[in-house]
């Protein structure tokens, strides 16, 4: 019998994929070394070690070092969230998108910005608060800090016709990113802000995006009251 041949990392993790969800590898089940699938699959050992390597990340393989790879006993389902231009995810809800700068300077930051970016302490960032808004209605306040040694050209950007949300996007590569979610009554200064009263519940984005080992920026997004975010697993 001729052996399945499988040239790329996709298809093997297809395989592997199909195998899991058909219980052929069941939750807990210590799978076939690399050695042997590259055998088995008519491909290599790197492409097979990518496939499952892509698949540990997702949560459904269990990868040991010594110990070999075992199917996820509990996997987890990993939720995709992309970087979003605050302005076409405006437009898409149909609304015309404006958006008011509030303070840009170049300053140092609080010790805790600083130690979160990995910067020194004396090192200076831009700062940046704009309100973004929907059918001129507040819909975001953002609360920014770029590290200009990582980003050196945000220092000549005026920021007042284009976001830094969407300034960066375009021009500042980045690899990974820490997010947190929370919720939160708004201040005194976020109600003002945003058109509602103290104390209302809002949904908060605080995000630290990395360009490989070098922070590049620190945001913090404020949504109106109402906002509602989806994603995909």
């Amino acid at each position: 019998m001729t052996k399945p041949q499988f040239r790329s990392w996709q298809s093997v993790q297809e395989e592997v994929l199909r195998r899991i969800h058909a219980r052929e590898w069941p939750p807990g089940d210590l799978i076939p070394n690399e050695a042997d699938l590259a055998e088995e699959f008519g491909c290599s050992r790197a492409t097979v070690n990518r496939a499952l390597r892509t698949l540990a990340e997702t949560g459904l393989l269990d990868r040991r070092r010594k110990a070999g790879t075992r199917v996820a006993a509990q996997p987890v389902a990993k939720a995709t969230l992309d970087i979003s231009v605050i302005r076409m995810d405006v437009e898409a809800r149909g609304q015309r998108y404006d958006h008011r700068l509030i303070a840009r300077k170049t300053t140092i930051p609080p010790t805790a910005v600083s130690a979160a970016m990995q910067s020194s302490p004396e090192t200076a960032m831009l700062y940046l608060k704009a309100l973004h808004l929907a059918d001129g209605q507040p819909y975001a306040l953002e609360d920014r800090w770029i590290r200009l040694d990582v980003v050196p050209e945000a220092a000549e950007e005026r920021f007042d016709e284009i976001s830094s949300n969407e300034w960066l996007l375009r021009h500042a590569p980045y690899t990974h990113g820490d997010i947190a979610f929370s919720a939160v009554n708004a201040t005194d200064v976020e109600a003002q802000a945003l058109g509602c009263a103290a104390g209302a519940a809002l949904f908060i984005i605080d995000r630290l995006t990395w360009n490989r080992s070098d922070a590049v920026t620190k945001v913090r997004i404020v949504f109106a009251p109402g906002h509602q975010m989806r994603t995909v697993l």
